[in-house]
């Protein structure tokens, strides 16, 4: 294994992770439906989610929010059920950023000594742990009890009587009763009130959100006067930074390993400019990773926000979505890596995530082989770190009708529910394998086939890459709308990756340029042996200026031949 390891994530759900129970009740509450523990995750369960190559774990949801279940009992303040999405609630609706979600513990008063051995029980396992960082928003009735000795409520000081104030932590519409466009009661007996109204987490800076906005949050204030031109009062740091800074802190000394930022272009560089460096230099190692979907702010959240890595969605998540469906051609592949300009380095790359639809969905490509060639490229293309999404690695088809979350291709985020796949590859507890369909282990096996070679071979942890697609267009053999090809190396190493985004197997002819040979210092012999890394076998190869190198390969398949020069 090269000393340098490329990072690969596993995102996941507590609440659905652990859930054995295999009927659950459209719209059914934590009682009917149960629901996942972080006591779920032992030793064997992250061991087996270490052996598909995750480096590190995304526990997802793990911060208390806004849910309909009922804790009063212990101390914890009832959430008003028109402004919470699902009985559940969504994990984006923060209720109180210093404490763990009471539905994932065993023992509610223990929570966060359960959270604590989690951590621990995730290192002792050699994993990493990711946990959110929710920034822009809170839920509505935010309201934190555990929240350390000497510090302020969010919001407890703010002047109500002002749309804006840098001093103040929310923005609000005066002399305004909040008016959602949504049913204001739920199942309560009286309406959720709101005097004045806060702004919603979406930027919706009137009185009157609706079913589309984010209605059961509402939006932090960072010293932005979107109002009025969105001049900036950043001097001095507006008290919302000061107070993040501290929950970043709190979280940073639990262990943790990195933050994923939940739109984290929704707050300004300033203040990531702020605060990653003053976490950093007390918590060295720790990684910042951002939900950023807007390309042209890349260079500034990486450069003057310090983020180790940003979300690759728009350019090769959404890129790859469209090879696989059969909607774009794999030489947009080539456009949107050569777009990024040189910051492919810092890019996460995913198929899944919660937002997104499941692949094997309806709303996706169906049959989850489709993906296996956008797979390799996703894994394999570069040094950044790649991310999976707990069930994709079996197919899982995020089909079912939940209860908020309805049949959109997605696992709910929202609702008490239990995933398909995850549930069959646990079976109780024993991760036996005996519940999974063939075809399920099959998929299981080539996810961790290709994800475990990212960081066996150090030509894919640290190579040079080099894209062979512009030497192929019109290619004798070669489509280049259903095939990508590419190399990776590192020292003597030498990877040739070439993947079939067409159902049909194929003989391909593959044009290596010049340029090359010169790029990668690859000696000009007529044929090398190379090993197919993905099955074992072995073949005879040419790889010449002046003569196409013939493979084959495999339809919704692919190749990494790795060469010893």
């Amino acid at each position: 294994m090269s000393a340098k390891n490329k990072i690969i994530i596993y995102q996941v759900l507590p609440r659905l992770f652990g859930n054995n129970k295999c009927r659950c009740i459209y719209n059914g509450g934590i009682g009917e439906n149960g629901c996942g523990k972080m006591s779920d995750f032992t030793l064997q369960a992250l061991k087996e989610i270490k052996k598909i190559g995750a480096t590190h774990i995304w526990y997802t949801g793990v911060i208390e929010h806004a849910t309909q279940t009922d804790y009063r009992e212990y101390g914890i303040h009832p959430d008003h059920p028109a402004i919470v999405k699902g009985k559940a609630g969504s994990p984006y609706a923060i209720k109180d950023y210093y404490d763990i979600d009471p539905d994932l513990a065993d023992n509610v008063p223990d929570r966060m000594k359960e959270f604590e051995d989690l951590v621990k029980r995730t290192h002792r396992a050699g994993l990493k742990v990711i946990m959110d960082f929710i920034p822009n928003h809170v839920a509505r009735q935010y309201y934190s009890d555990a929240q350390p000795d000497g510090t302020v409520q969010l919001g407890a000081n703010d002047d109500t009587n002002s749309a804006f104030s840098p001093y103040n932590n929310f923005y609000y519409i005066p002399q305004s009763e909040l008016c959602g466009q949504f049913d204001m009661k739920g199942n309560a007996t009286e309406a959720y009130k709101e005097f004045p109204a806060k702004v919603t987490g979406n930027n919706r800076f009137d009185a009157f959100p609706n079913i589309n906005d984010w209605y059961e949050t509402v939006k932090l204030n960072y010293g932005v006067d979107y109002q009025n031109g969105g001049t900036c009062h950043f001097d001095p740091a507006p008290d919302t930074w000061t107070k993040m800074l501290d929950i970043l802190m709190f979280w940073a000394n639990k262990d943790i390993d990195g933050f994923r930022c939940d739109m984290a272009e929704m707050i300004p560089v300033e203040f990531w400019e702020w605060v990653i460096p003053q976490v950093k230099a007390r918590y060295h190692d720790i990684l910042f990773i951002g939900e950023i979907y807007n390309s042209a702010e890349y260079n500034d959240y990486i450069f003057k926000g310090k983020f180790d890595y940003l979300y690759d969605k728009v350019g090769l998540y959404d890129t790859l979505k469209d090879v696989i469906c059969g909607q774009g051609s794999a030489t947009a592949i080539t456009q949107s890596w050569q777009s990024l300009g040189g910051l492919e380095k810092y890019m996460l790359n995913f198929l899944e995530n919660h937002d997104e639809q499941r692949i094997a969905s309806d709303f996706f490509a169906v049959n989850p082989r489709k993906a296996i060639p956008g797979l390799i490229v996703s894994a394999c293309m570069n040094t950044n770190p790649v991310m999976i999404y707990f069930g994709q690695e079996f197919g899982e088809l995020g089909m079912d009708t939940e209860g908020f979350s309805g049949r959109d291709g997605r696992t709910t985020i929202f609702d008490y529910w239990s995933v398909d796949t995850i549930r069959r590859w646990r079976n109780e507890g024993t991760f036996d394998g005996n519940l999974l369909t063939e075809e399920q282990k099959k998929i299981y096996r080539i996810y961790q086939c290709i994800l475990t070679l990212c960081n066996k071979e150090k030509a894919i942890t640290e190579g040079a890459f080099f894209d062979l697609m512009y030497a192929n267009i019109n290619g004798w053999r070669f489509n280049e709308h259903k095939q990508y090809a590419f190399f990776r190396k590192a020292d003597n190493e030498l990877l040739l990756i070439a993947v079939n985004f067409e159902h049909i197997p194929v003989e391909v002819a593959i044009n290596i340029p010049s340029h090359a040979f010169d790029f990668l210092q690859i000696p000009q012999m007529n044929s090398y042996q190379a090993k197919d890394l993905l099955t074992g076998k072995k073949e005879l190869i040419t790889i010449l200026p002046y003569k196409a190198t013939e493979i084959s390969l495999a339809g919704y398949g692919g190749k990494i031949l790795k060469i010893n020069l």
